[in-house]
């Protein structure tokens, strides 16, 4: 079976272009599969293991968003295993992924927005990174990932243009504004190390994503502006801030660097003062 399981690997990440992050999420849901099965041969699991495996999923009460990304990984498997030729059937076929609510994405308002940007003192090398880091992630929507492998000839400071590696290795080009350029050419200017990485840590190398999350929560504990967020709630805000002002879901798609316009249509959600305003404006009996 583990010869199987690195096949499908290499194909994800040879063929489809996967991120690590995403190969590692694969690797370890099919190690835990696997293990489960025990010596049972990859063709002779059949639908009645399938069952089996998922019902002891649920006993040890999964959330179920994990419970579809682990049923997710075992249908992309012998998916694969079947278009190869390995199996003659495929026993995923019948498995039903558990129902998932859709959760608003949380985001910022304009004005806490603005606070937390702000919030890093300009004093210090760390101060300066930190705000051009915030612009950065505001400005242009980008995934933490995608900040942390920016390096500095990523960025045209001119054009205000940054090329973002996205996921599946897929470059975009996206605009940033003047407030988060003039941030990144303060922070740059100011450092002693001159790397190719755009943000540095304190030992002058690349800043991790972990390090950005605690960065993002550190100010977020400071300025109070709400509790419990992430740094993707600066993407979250990007795109809600961009369609609350007008601009359309395709466009913003592309931003965001979605493959699938059903991805970037969570967003629609729109404050309710907008959908109030739009309401009262076009309804004949507001």
């Amino acid at each position: 079976m583990d010869r199987f399981v690195e096949k499908f690997l290499s194909y994800l990440e040879i063929e489809k272009n996967y991120s690590p992050h995403t190969i590692l999420n694969y690797k370890l849901d099919l190690n835990e599969f696997t293990k489960q099965l025990g010596s049972t041969s990859v063709k002779d699991v059949a639908y009645l293991h399938l069952r089996k495996y998922l019902a002891e999923l649920r006993n040890k009460q999964h959330k179920p968003r994990t419970l579809a990304r682990k049923l997710s990984a075992i249908r992309s498997f012998y998916r694969f295993l079947h278009r190869e030729g390995h199996i003659k059937a495929n026993p995923a076929l019948l498995m039903v992924t558990p129902k998932l609510d859709k959760t608003l994405p949380k985001f910022l308002s304009e004005k806490e927005m603005a606070q937390l940007i702000e919030s890093p003192l300009l004093k210090d090398i760390s101060g300066k990174r930190d705000r051009a880091i915030m612009e950065t992630l505001y400005s242009a929507g980008l995934r933490v990932s995608e900040l942390v492998g920016l390096n500095i000839e990523n960025v045209d400071l001119i054009s205000n243009m940054v090329k973002v590696m996205g996921k599946g290795k897929k470059e975009r080009l996206v605009p940033i504004g003047d407030q988060a350029v003039a941030a990144i050419k303060d922070y740059v200017d100011s450092r002693k190390q001159q790397r190719s990485a755009l943000f540095l840590n304190k030992n002058g190398t690349r800043l991790s994503a972990r390090a950005v999350r605690d960065i993002i929560h550190k100010h977020i504990l400071k300025t109070s502006v709400k509790m419990n967020v992430s740094p993707h709630v600066l993407r979250h805000s990007f795109a809600t801030h961009l369609l609350d002002r007008g601009a359309d879901l395709r466009s913003v798609q592309e931003l965001l660097g979605h493959v699938n316009l059903s991805t970037t249509q969570i967003y629609t959600h729109v404050t309710t003062d907008r959908l109030k305003t739009i309401y009262d404006k076009a309804h004949p009996r507001a």
